[in-house]
C-alpha cells in the first residue's frame, strides 16, 4: 500500500460558508457533550473530518469557536422569541407563544440551549456579555407588551419582562429534564407551556391599567 493510499482521506473542498457551518456543527456536538474546558480542538477537527490547520483557518482558537457558536445560539433564541411576538396581536396569545418558543428551543435537536443556559464558561467576560445580550434582547422585546397590558412604567415593565424570561428559561429546562428522568412525571409539552403561560398572564393582567 502506498503512502498516499494509506493516508487519511482529505475532506471535500467546500465553499467557506459551508465549511464554517460544518465546523460549527461539529463543535456544537463536542461542546455540548464535554463542556468548554474538556473540549479539544483535535476532537472537533476530527469530528468535522478536517485537519487542525483547516479548523484554525476559520477559528484562531477554541474561545473564538465557542463565541461564534454562542452568538449563533443566542441569535436563534432571540429570533424565536421575536417570531412568537409577531405571530399575533393578542397579548395573551403572545405570552403563550413566547413560552412555546422557549420550550421548543430547549427541545431542539443539538441541545444548543445548553451553551446559552448552562455554559461552564460564564466567568469569561466575552461569554457573559453574549449570555446577557440574549436575556436583555428577549426582555426588551417583551417589555412593551407588559407595559401595554399592565399599565406599568418603562422600568417596571422591563423588570417584569426579565422575570418572565427567567420563568420561561427555568421552566423549559426543568420540563426537558423530566422528559429524560425515570423518577419524575413528565407533563406533555403543550400542557406544560399552557400551564406556565397561564401563570404569567394572570400576573400581567392582574395589574389595573393606568
Amino acid at each position: 500500500m502506498t503512502a498516499t493510499s494509506d493516508a487519511r482521506p482529505r475532506s471535500t473542498r467546500l465553499p467557506r460558508h459551508e465549511r464554517r457551518r460544518q465546523l460549527l456543527d461539529a463543535a456544537l456536538e463536542v461542546f455540548v457533550t464535554q463542556g468548554y474546558h474538556a473540549a479539544a480542538m483535535d476532537e472537533i477537527a476530527e469530528r468535522a473530518g478536517v485537519s487542525k490547520p483547516v479548523l484554525y483557518q476559520h477559528f484562531p482558537g477554541k474561545l473564538d469557536l465557542y463565541l461564534a457558536l454562542l452568538d449563533q445560539s443566542v441569535d436563534e433564541l432571540v429570533e424565536a422569541v421575536r417570531e412568537a411576538l409577531r405571530s399575533t396581536s393578542d397579548n395573551k396569545q403572545r405570552v403563550a407563544a413566547t413560552f412555546s418558543a422557549y420550550f421548543e428551543y430547549v427541545e431542539r435537536q443539538g441541545q444548543a440551549y445548553r451553551l446559552v443556559f448552562e455554559s461552564d464558561l460564564g466567568n469569561e467576560e466575552a461569554v457573559r456579555d453574549r449570555l446577557e445580550r440574549g436575556q436583555r434582547e428577549c426582555a426588551e422585546m417583551i417589555s412593551p407588551m407588559i407595559r401595554q397590558d399592565a399599565g406599568l412604567d418603562d422600568a417596571e415593565a422591563h423588570l417584569v419582562s426579565v422575570a418572565m424570561v427567567g420563568l420561561a428559561q427555568v421552566t423549559a429546562r426543568y420540563w426537558l429534564s423530566t422528559t429524560l428522568s425515570t423518577t419524575r412525571q413528565c407533563i406533555p409539552r403543550e400542557a406544560a407551556e399552557q400551564l406556565v403561560a397561564r401563570l404569567a398572564w394572570r400576573g400581567i393582567s392582574g395589574w389595573p391599567r393606568n
